[in-house]
């Protein structure tokens, strides 16, 4: 598994439509990328969350099936249509069993 969680703080811009128009996206990313197993843009509902108050979390099946993600149509046609309405990011990528080999 391979795990990929972007974390914003949105500026005032993120409307209702904007919200309406990522989910379209992240229902496109769902049909189109393959291997992944969960893929969520959702509110960020922390108590602690500092502001970065809404998430794109994603589970693949791979780190290689997380590369291709990143370079398909439906995600970059994502990121280039958020990029103006984030005003900070914070992402986490993690394999957690390729890390658990490099530690033991």
């Amino acid at each position: 598994m391979f795990y990929h969680v972007v974390t914003m703080q949105l500026t005032e811009a993120a409307d209702a439509q904007f919200h309406r128009k990522v989910e379209t996206y992240a229902q496109r990313v769902r049909s189109e990328c393959s291997g992944i197993v969960h893929y969520h843009y959702c509110r960020n509902v922390a108590a602690r969350a500092q502001g970065y108050t809404y998430v794109v979390a994603g589970v693949f099946e791979s780190s290689e099936m997380h590369d291709r993600y990143q370079v398909s149509p439906a995600h970059q046609e994502m990121k280039t249509y958020m990029m103006p309405f984030i005003a900070d990011m914070v992402v986490f990528d993690s394999d957690p069993v390729a890390d658990s080999a490099a530690e033991g």
